[in-house]
């Protein structure tokens, strides 16, 4: 039996779906989209039920990746049966989706989640005369103290129907559906989609459309509009009927502080910098501890062993490679997705958001791309797989673009065991300037020349909870997971790719082809480019590599504080690591990482060059 969990974002889907099958869960990426699938199996009565947590949605006839994926999965009949998660607390606004779940004619059972909130709120739900109303079974639960959801499979398997209430839609509405209906052998579903263009059926639609045009000129305004109007106005009266009031004190507690400009954002601000702060350093805790012991562990005892060259240039790409993803992505990944938790299932994530969400109209975004560019100087690669929160395609795709410019932990060891080390603390903090500058400029230009839709933020701003412990490792543990299956083995490959590269001197060849550019338009010396390529593997190795081919580790014997500055400029602003290239690929696919690659090359390549140049008409630097 195939179990469907749909609702709106935020009403507790996630932390059902948890408790239904807790752990063990698979993550799938849904064909042809950048939208990922939970899934997992609980077994009642002994016999196997699949759960899928799909998206949070609004509405089934929208046009974000999100609603046409679960729009797709209903028509096709994916699901034995759908179990509709509803706000109990906002019932009005959650109906508009049950209403729609019901037109599909599927076997559905309505959860009001969250009766606990409601109950404090002084609603009351009476939900034998909700079932009565629209024909579905009813259930209350309370999902952060695990109230019903035992009942959620049995009554999902044994008791879930066919709705049997319909909206009553305008009367042209209802004329247009039955002409459908009658002409071209279409269901009531069907005929409602193709009047608002949706549909493959390429006769159904140019009937549908005609209709359309007809019926928006005698209304004066278009045919979705009006549906959602009716089903406004139906959800509406059902929550007459079935909510009852009792008077409470109303309060807004700690929102009269968050989401007011003031203290909100110097509120926001603090937090996003102990976050960010907290990723860091527990981050680089953790990595210095895990890089340390395979130091000690492998590499030494490896350099130390009498290998044939070939083998142990293998082994040696292989050790670095796992070192690389264990030792810098992985703390960094799984710390960052603990803390996104936390402030997800508090719920003020979604008051970060409203928070900055007009500054973030200027870039072609929304508020919900703050969270991955500020975390993104933590590590570029949790920050890449957290716009999946971010609305439509063209916002995902200008954020990946922004995110792989921020300097992320292992570039500033680059800044830091550079620039401020041998040139000095102004000229390191310049470098972040110039980053954020091209970053503003960047963002602006792409969000004038990206095609696609932008979207207005229609966003539900939850209650403040105490996050469940339980679930905040659940997630974090999912999507560290996919990291290790996913951008890991691409790592490996990539090392030992270059690892052949440098032992059949490969690399040699490289740096004399490259030598003019790298010297006469860069400035720098040959066996720069050589640290630039192996800063693609782990960004912070291209510092590494450049102290082992210049034979020291005081950089300023062979190179200038120009040049050294010019290779960080270069270096942090270059091709990000491949880590963040895998999943870039992953998540947007390989067009999108190609880009970027391209543009982060000529954009380091470009400021490189003309820093150099600077120098060169300005000979006193």
């Amino acid at each position: 039996m195939k179990i469907g969990l749909i609702g709106n974002p935020n009403v507790g889907k996630s932390l059902i779906f948890s408790h239904l099958t807790g752990i063990g869960v698979e993550v799938s990426n849904y064909p042809g989209t950048t939208v990922d699938i939970l899934s997992g199996t609980a077994c009642v009565k002994r016999l196997p039920v699949e759960i899928t947590d799909l998206p949070g949605i609004y509405s089934l006839d929208g046009v974000t990746d999100e609603e046409r994926l679960v729009r797709d999965m209903v028509l096709a009949g994916t699901f034995d049966v759908l179990v509709v998660v509803l706000d109990a607390a906002h019932l009005e606004r959650n109906l508009y989706l049950l209403l729609q779940v019901l037109e599909h004619q599927v076997p559905v059972l309505a959860v009001l989640n969250m009766a606990d909130e409601a109950e404090k709120n002084g609603l009351l739900i009476d939900t034998e005369v909700l079932s009565r109303l629209i024909g579905v079974p009813v259930l209350l639960t309370a999902a952060t103290i695990g109230k019903n959801i035992a009942e959620i499979i049995p009554l999902a398997s044994e008791h879930a129907a066919v709705g049997t209430y319909h909206v009553p839609y305008d009367r042209h509405i209802e004329a247009a559906v039955r002409t459908l209906m009658r002409v071209s052998g279409a269901s009531r579903v069907s005929s409602l989609l193709a009047l608002q263009g949706i549909g493959t059926d390429a006769s159904l639609l140019e009937s549908a459309k005609t209709i359309a045009e007809e019926i928006e000129e005698e209304h004066r305004m278009p045919v979705p509009v009006i549906l959602a109007g009716n089903r406004h106005h139906a959800a509406a009266e059902i929550r007459h009927q079935v909510v009852l009031h009792k008077s409470v004190k109303e309060m807004r507690g700690l929102d009269n502080w968050l989401l007011s400009p003031f203290p909100g954002i110097p509120i926001m601000i603090g937090i996003l910098l102990s976050m960010l702060l907290a990723v860091f350093f527990i981050g680089s805790y953790c990595e210095e501890l895990i890089v340390s012991a395979f130091d000690t562990w492998l590499i030494i005892p490896l350099q130390a062993a009498s290998l044939d060259p070939l083998i142990y240039e293998l082994l040696f790409s292989f050790i670095i490679a796992i070192q690389a993803g264990l030792g810098i992505a992985f703390p960094f990944v799984f710390t960052f997705y603990l803390l996104m938790s936390v402030v997800e299932d508090t719920g003020y994530m979604s008051r970060i958001a409203f928070l900055v969400d007009r500054v973030m109209h200027r870039f072609g975004l929304h508020g919900q791309a703050i969270i991955p560019m500020v975390l993104g100087l933590g590590c570029n690669v949790p920050a890449i797989m957290a716009i999946r929160q971010i609305g439509t395609k063209r916002e995902r795709h200008i954020a990946a673009f922004l995110i792989t410019m921020v300097p992320c932990s292992a570039r500033t060891v680059i800044i830091a065991g550079i620039v401020a080390v041998f040139v000095g603390l102004y000229a390191a903090l310049s470098i972040y300037l110039i980053i954020f500058v091209l970053i503003l400029l960047s963002g602006l230009v792409l969000s004038k020349v990206t095609s696609g839709t932008q979207l207005g933020m229609v966003l539900e701003v939850p209650p403040l909870r105490i996050p469940s412990p339980a679930m905040v490792l659940t997630r974090a543990w999912i999507h560290i997971r996919e990291f290790l299956v996913i951008a890991m083995p691409l790592l490996i490959v990539s090392s030992i790719f270059l690892g052949l590269l440098g032992f059949y001197g490969i690399l040699d060849i490289i740096e004399a082809v490259t030598a003019p550019f790298m010297t006469g338009v860069l400035g720098l010396p040959p066996f720069a480019s050589t640290a630039l390529l192996f800063g693609i593997l782990r960004k912070e190795m291209a510092f590494e590599t450049l102290v082992v081919l210049a034979g020291t580790a005081t950089l300023t014997d062979v190179m200038t504080k120009v040049q050294l500055y010019i290779f960080a400029l270069v270096s942090t602003l270059f091709i990000p690591c491949i880590s963040t290239i895998a999943v870039l690929y992953r998540e947007q696919g390989l067009k999108t990482a190609l880009q970027i690659s391209f543009y982060t090359v000529l954009l380091g390549f470009t400021a490189g060059a003309l820093v150099h140049w600077f120098t060169l008409m300005s000979p006193g630097l």
